[in-house]
């Protein structure tokens, strides 16, 4: 991949964790300063706290048990991109975001997850992670279930004996293009089962189909890999992929303004989060 563009310098922006609706709209504040030329495209890499469902853009809000999962001080917050829900715990999320006309952005949803793919994929070796790209023709169908790990989507990653180990969804739009996803480093990944508004035997069926089908890196290293570590292995892996300058930033002064704006009305906000 390396040399298949000009070299090309982004921003890398390492965060720590933040509530879910604060990290939803600092992605989009970011993907809208850059698709206005006012920043440069941006990888980031961010964690949750507290632990947080993410629902996808257009999933139902009546998949989750919103009593059981508030009980145990889990947040909810819709994702401003498709695809299912995910546990955002013990993991580390990554973030793009630039503007249609950047090279390594150009093209159908798919040609960009495609290239992106090969980033996570020199960042999950590099952790010792054995990992290749989903088929082309792999779909998580309406009839695939409520849970982003239960099925790879087309180029997703998976590791060499068949688990899903990368959960990403992308929003596309005429100014900015936003892709994010999460990687577990630890923990239990299917946790996430018990939080469904669903019978309790189903519940536990989901989950053994679950621990079959999905891995957190400790899952299949064997070893405990940190944030810094992950994130580190993140910024390496799309600088090789992509052919970056990948340069130390920050959000600027507008961005955090956004990114308050965008918090307190659309995701923190319940119209949002109750929309479908």
């Amino acid at each position: 991949m390396k040399g298949k563009w000009p070299r090309a310098r982004w921003r890398f922006i390492l965060h720590g964790e933040a509530p879910g609706a604060w990290n939803m709209a600092v992605d989009e504040a970011i993907a809208r300063m850059a698709g206005a030329g006012e920043v440069p495209p941006t990888l980031r890499v961010y964690a949750w706290s507290p632990p947080c469902i993410s629902l996808g853009r257009h999933q139902p809000l009546a998949d989750i048990d919103l009593e059981r999962a508030r009980a145990d001080g889990i947040d909810i917050v819709r994702r401003p991109t498709g695809g299912r829900a995910i546990l955002h715990a013990d993991e580390i999320t990554y973030s793009v975001a630039g503007p249609p006309h950047e090279p390594r952005l150009q093209g159908m949803v798919l040609d960009v997850y495609q290239r992106l793919s090969d980033g996570l994929i020199l960042a999950l070796e590099q952790l010792g992670v054995h990992v290749y790209k989903a088929e082309a023709s792999a779909r998580a169908g309406p009839d695939a279930g409520p849970i982003c790990f239960q099925v790879p989507s087309a180029y997703e990653i998976v590791t060499l004996d068949g688990r899903k180990i990368v959960g990403s969804a992308q929003v596309r739009k005429r100014d900015w293009i936003l892709q994010h996803g999460a990687i577990p480093l630890r923990g239990d990944v299917t946790r996430l089962a018990e939080y469904l508004a669903l019978p309790e035997e189903k519940r536990r069926e989901l989950k053994t189909a679950l621990a079959a089908r999905a891995v957190s890196v400790e899952g299949y290293t064997g070893r405990p890999v940190s944030f810094q570590e992950a994130a580190e292995a993140l910024r390496e892996g799309f600088a090789r992929a992509l052919h970056l300058d990948l340069e130390p930033g920050e959000l600027t002064d507008a961005e955090y303004e956004l990114a308050r704006t965008l918090a307190e009305t659309v995701y923190a906000h319940p119209e949002w989060t109750t929309r479908v």
